[in-house]
């Protein structure tokens, strides 16, 4: 057996032990995704529904209201949230809702909407412990993390060897889920359709450059182009996708109509949970990583002194990743009418977006080519901040270490043009799954500070302090 042989019989063997079901009601339902789903609510409702009592002093945070030049840490709470969105807002954005939509109907859409607003909670509680119990190194640097959580938040209550424990396994998973490989072999099609490019290993040595250019900086050159990385592919494909609402007008009633009835058929529902929680969720449709700990050490670099305020901005996350664009992308396709498998002619993942971007005019394709390679290289530069911080936690900090580490992972991207997608998604996905554990169980054993932290900062803010 080839070595590639035996790597996929092993991706085969993890994923199918990650992604275990159970039998609930007749239909096998993944143990990993009730895990996901059973904090998200609890998170939701322990912490006063802060979707709703905080969403709009979010917004306040972002304009600068509260903004300390003097707190610590190293880039400005926007900035923190652009580099926390631009591992988030990704290829799972476009390909992943033609998955979603091909697995699950359009009452995808409407799960997908549902359970962003439950994550919208369990990604605020999480940046806020990751602020609580992040730590001020002795070079000016800032260190945070979920591993960071796990090990000095639940020493603070008694437990250090279970944290330790717990943060070195969610360190471990985080440099295999940050791996980026997915969102390498999904730039390429529509890059190479609309632009002639031939060479895959050319495309996947040109990308990793590029990502290297900016990922080799410190943590303000990453946060300076997610600032205006993200504000632009967004703007880029939501134009595109609006474009296709506004021609295809007559039909929004009926699209809509569609995702609300399908989305409760017995069939249609399951389905659509599983494009919203585990279709979507594994490829990154919306911010449920939410609930992984990816992105709380982006959010720990924030200036603050107020751990509660970064929670809050937090929270945006899955509001303008899946609430927002992953609706409109939702209702786009079904108006275009490129998700449908029994007339698409057998489309699926980028493809999809791809057929509906081209109803409105052959250059459209164009403009979507644009708009996946700036997703993908947005997300590629997160995931690699990520990975980094999590060797610097388990085998120490330094800044020769902390370049070898982006380096290495520069290196390992053109992998992703060469590999089979689906082996790729499986690996990555059955990692990035298996961090919720630790992660949700430190933020039950925390959940009592959580609170206590939530509450005092919204009294302090009704004073007026």
């Amino acid at each position: 057996m080839s070595a590639i042989a035996l790597i996929e019989a092993g991706i085969d063997r993890l994923s199918g032990f990650v992604f275990a079901t159970v039998p609930i009601g007749g239909v096998e339902v993944q143990l990993v995704v009730l895990w996901l789903a059973v904090a998200m609510v609890f998170m939701t409702f322990w912490l006063g529904i802060p979707q709703v009592r905080g969403f709009s002093e979010a917004w306040r945070i972002l304009r600068g209201r509260y903004w300390d030049p003097s707190a610590p840490g190293e880039v400005s709470q926007f900035a923190a949230l652009t580099t926390a969105l631009s591992g988030t807002i990704g290829l799972g954005n476009i390909a992943g809702i033609g998955v979603a939509l091909t697995v699950g109907g359009p009452g995808a859409i409407f799960w997908m909407f549902v359970i962003g607003l439950f994550a919208m909670g369990l990604k605020c509680a999480e940046v806020t412990l990751g602020l609580m119990f992040r730590e001020e190194l002795s070079y000016g640097r800032v260190r945070g993390g979920a591993w960071v959580t796990l090990e000095r938040g639940l020493a603070s209550i008694g437990l250090p060897k279970l944290g330790r424990g717990l943060g070195l396994f969610h360190a471990f998973l985080m440099i295999g889920g940050s791996l980026s490989l997915f969102q390498v072999n999904q730039a390429f099609p529509p890059v190479a359709q609309q632009f002639g490019v031939e060479s895959r290993l050319g495309f996947g040595l040109f990308f990793a450059f590029m990502v290297a250019l900016v990922l080799l900086g410190s943590i303000r050159w990453i946060g300076r182009a997610t600032s205006v990385l993200v504000p632009a592919m967004s703007l880029i494909f939501m134009a595109g996708c609006l474009t296709i609402l506004f021609a295809g007008f007559e039909r929004i009633p009926g699209a809509i109509g569609l995702i609300v009835s399908e989305a409760f058929t017995a069939e249609s529902a399951f389905g659509g949970m599983l494009g919203a929680f585990v279709t979507g969720m594994r490829r990154a449709i919306y911010s449920c990583e939410a609930g992984l700990g990816t992105a709380v050490a982006a959010h720990a670099q924030a200036k603050t002194r107020q751990p509660a305020s970064e929670g809050l901005v937090a929270l945006i996350e899955p509001f303008m990743d899946t609430v927002v664009m992953c609706t409109i992308t939702g209702i786009a396709f079904v108006v275009a009418g490129t998700w449908d498998p029994a007339t698409n002619g057998g489309l699926q993942g980028v493809e999809i977006a791809t057929a509906a971007f081209a109803t409105i005019s052959s250059w459209f394709p164009m403009l979507l080519a644009v708009a996946v390679f700036l997703f993908a290289y947005a997300t590629v530069i997160a995931n690699g901040f990520y990975a980094a911080e999590a060797c610097q936690y388990l085998f120490g900090h330094g800044r020769k270490r902390e370049l070898a580490v982006k380096a290495a992972f520069c290196c390992i991207l053109p992998l992703g043009v060469i590999l089979e997608m689906g082996k790729i998604v499986d690996f990555v996905d059955s990692v990035y799954f298996l961090m919720a554990v630790p992660n949700i169980i430190g933020l039950y054993l925390l959940a009592k500070p959580l609170r206590a932290e939530m509450q005092r900062y919204f009294h302090e803010r009704q004073l007026g302090n």
